[in-house]
């Protein structure tokens, strides 16, 4: 039963990755500080990855859960 929920959460995992790519955070930066004077620079920073890795997931959930109904119904 403990196998089935972690396959479960690797196709979920799997399918969200492979369908959000990516996500992008900014961050603030001083440029100047001269007394009242202040100039802010906001950075972005892209975080990508493949998605063949929610591919990959998604194939090790379904390997992970068909496993676990293999194994239960040995016992």
């Amino acid at each position: 039963m403990q196998n089935k929920n972690i396959g479960i959460g690797l196709i979920i995992i799997g399918i969200l990755l492979f369908i959000y790519t990516g996500f992008n955070y900014v961050t603030t930066e001083k440029v100047v500080d001269l007394g009242a004077i202040k100039i802010d620079k906001e950075k972005n920073h892209p975080v990508q990855w493949s998605p063949w890795i929610g591919v990959v997931l998604v194939v090790g959930g379904f390997a992970v859960v068909a496993l676990d109904k293999k194994l239960s119904s040995k016992s």
